[in-house]
């Protein structure tokens, strides 16, 4: 019986996929063997020693501390893309209010109505304050292809934008997902020079902290209106309310509140809306769940941002499944223990991140505890599983 504590509410199309006989899920659970959370805070929750793994149900991870997660052995998983859809369409919502100001227009009308005007006698004459330009053949730039970033490429195309996106880590797969008409640039200078609206999709890192700064918004075009959906942390506040003051910046879109925000002018602050919608909850949820069982059940890593991915079909009797450190010899001294004990190895897959490895070994036959012990033993090996 695995134990699963749950933080956050997730949604019970995924849990149900978790099957009773297997599994006990709560949000009481103790010494847990997994976690399945959203946005709650585990910088400083204390692991019980026998947690294998944290699934995360979204796409960012700066609420979970991944290297003591890599230094004990734990994998954490995120669900990318599960919530792109929902993304990608509140990036749509957010270019069409930064445009036009719907949000102060609507504030406008029930003022009149409150102050006991008769609100149809003064819409034309008071519309012109809330007024904008459309999106139909302006410039989208979008910062990150992912997931989400490539949705939202893709259908400002439609829209008959002129679309640039900028990242240094784009995929094969994700450039297979672009449209052919958009223009991907390496310099993100040459983005920022010609966008007339600008989205950003990337991770909050240390790298990328107050990534949009005063030297980034200064190498914008003026007027440009700017959309934060990603994490708060990626722009520089006061950089972006300077820009704000003097007109550079237009209007400032972001999921990601906070009280010198709310009172700025031209700042729409939303309460963290992108992945809000039922259909994005149950697919992160769904997602979480299928990577953690299929880890905790068969061994495998799928999506996982501390250690590789390495997926192997069952065979043999008997599967060890070892997180060790990326250095050489490692899976001669494994072999090695295995074959001086009489044990063939039916399959065996491996692979590194980093500083990490991951490995799965098959055997023909069960691994008798000793070895198991010999192998745990060995200097660099972080954590050994047995999957029976």
């Amino acid at each position: 019986m695995y134990r699963i504590r749950t933080f956050n509410k997730i949604s019970p199309v995924g849990l149900n996929r978790l099957d009773p006989a297997l599994y006990a899920v709560s949000d009481s659970e103790t010494d847990e063997d997994a976690i399945l959370v959203r946005s709650a805070k585990l910088l400083d929750y204390d692991f019980p020693k026998n947690l294998l793994a944290i699934s995360r149900a979204g796409a960012g991870v700066n609420n979970i501390p991944l290297d003591r997660c890599s230094e004990a052995g734990i994998v954490v998983f995120n669900t990318p893309g599960a919530n792109a859809n929902a993304v990608k369409e509140l990036v749509l919502c957010a270019m069409l209010m930064g445009s036009r100001d719907v949000d102060g227009g609507i504030q406008w009308v029930r003022q009149q109505v409150a102050s006991g005007v008769d609100v149809t006698t003064v819409v034309e004459k008071g519309k012109a304050a809330f007024i904008g330009p459309e999106l139909y053949k302006k410039t989208l730039g979008v910062i990150g292809l992912g997931a989400i970033g490539s949705l939202v490429a893709n259908i400002a195309l439609s829209l008959g934008m002129d679309v640039y996106g900028y990242d240094p880590f784009l995929s094969v797969d994700a450039a297979l997902r672009l449209d052919r008409h958009i223009h991907v640039v390496k310099d993100i200078n040459e983005l920022y020079k010609r966008a007339d609206y600008i989205t950003i999709h990337i991770h909050y890192t240390k790298d990328t902290e107050r990534m949009i700064d005063a030297k980034a918004i200064g190498a914008m075009k003026r007027g440009v209106r700017f959309i934060n959906l990603a994490r708060g942390e990626i722009v520089d506040d006061d950089a972006m309310l300077a820009a704000l003051d003097t007109g550079w910046v237009a209007a400032y879109v972001t999921d990601f509140p906070n009280n010198r925000l709310v009172g700025a002018p031209h700042v729409l602050a939303m309460p963290h809306l992108g992945a809000s919608t039922p259909e994005s909850e149950q697919n992160c949820a769904v997602m979480a769940v299928d990577q953690l069982r299929d880890y905790l059940e068969n061994g495998n890593i799928r999506n996982s941002v501390n250690l590789p991915a390495v997926s192997q079909e069952r065979s043999g009797v008997c599967r060890l499944c070892l997180i060790h450190k990326n250095v050489p010899a490692m899976l001669a001294s494994i072999t090695t223990l295995l074959s001086r004990d009489g044990i063939n190895v039916e399959n065996l897959s491996n692979k590194s991140r980093g500083d990490y490895a991951y490995t799965i070994v098959d055997l023909s036959a069960p691994a008798d505890q000793c070895v198991i012990d010999e192998v745990t033993a060995l200097e660099n090996v972080i954590r050994v599983r047995v999957i029976q």
